[in-house]
């Protein structure tokens, strides 16, 4: 069974950077891709990046050139840093590999 949890959400000001963690377990993680959405409060669930079995990279714009995401087979773990935080990127934050979503991880910024 596939499981996805995430880690690494927390408060921090404007202009600040977290950087969260998802990882797989069930599955052989480096044959897929995996990805992150979010929802902000009163928001639709939006797309925000996904990084293939190959390493490459795909990011919605409003995360182009401040979110990036890597990942790291052998720990079966994907890490999306985000740096230059805006109060709009308020919401719980989903990793999803394939059909499988995790419990999601809040993330507040805040002054």
């Amino acid at each position: 069974q596939v499981q996805v949890v995430e880690s690494g959400g927390g408060v921090v000001h404007p202009g600040g950077s977290l950087r969260l963690s998802c990882t797989v377990s069930g599955t052989t993680f480096r044959f897929n891709a995996i990805g992150w959405s979010r929802q902000g409060p009163g928001n639709q669930r939006e797309w925000v990046a996904t990084i293939n079995e190959g390493g490459v990279t795909n990011y919605a714009e409003f995360a182009k050139g401040r979110f990036t995401l890597s990942r790291i087979n052998a720990e079966n773990t994907v890490h999306l840093q985000m740096n230059s935080l805006k109060p709009e990127d308020t919401a719980v934050y989903y990793c999803y590999y394939r059909n499988t979503y995790g419990r999601g991880t809040q993330v507040t910024v805040s002054s």
